[in-house]
């Protein structure tokens, strides 16, 4: 019974995640597609929306590197391995909800930006939930 309720807490809190990846990005796909014409379609919201529900869910809560059988906290740090999953998860975590940040703050302060700006917008996003696809599909792979 009790690893039911763990499961369904995990399957909740991932789905939770999903939402604000969701949430992110319908401002993203909003800020991008008001400033770019051709981006003004409801497939290219729905794509930035199912983008960052997927990266959110695959990309947080990376389980860490295992250690090694007998292994101390302090030989593993010394092996210098650097856990690939976990640092894309962290990497593209800060790209895709520093985006997401950006492009909220552009909607609701109804401020308009440069296209530059709005191009680095949408590859830092797209960039982050890529990362965190990547991260989640290594994360899976290793167990």
């Amino acid at each position: 019974m009790r690893l039911r309720v763990r499961k369904a807490a995990h399957f909740l809190e991932r789905t939770g995640l999903a939402l604000a990846g969701a949430a992110c990005g319908t401002f993203v796909g909003a800020h991008v597609g008001t400033s770019v014409g051709a981006l003004t379609t409801v497939a290219f919201l729905l794509a930035m929306i199912a983008v960052g529900a997927i990266g959110f869910y695959l990309g947080i809560d990376i389980p860490p590197l295992p250690f090694q059988a007998g292994e101390s906290e302090a030989e593993h740090a010394e092996r210098g391995k650097v856990d690939a999953a976990e640092f894309l998860s962290a990497v593209g975590t800060f790209f895709a909800t520093l985006a997401a940040f950006a492009s909220v703050s552009l909607v609701v302060l109804h401020l308009s930006s440069h296209v530059f700006w709005t191009g680095l917008i949408i590859i830092g996003w797209l960039g982050g939930v890529t990362m965190q696809i990547v991260a989640g599909a290594i994360a899976r792979m290793r167990r």
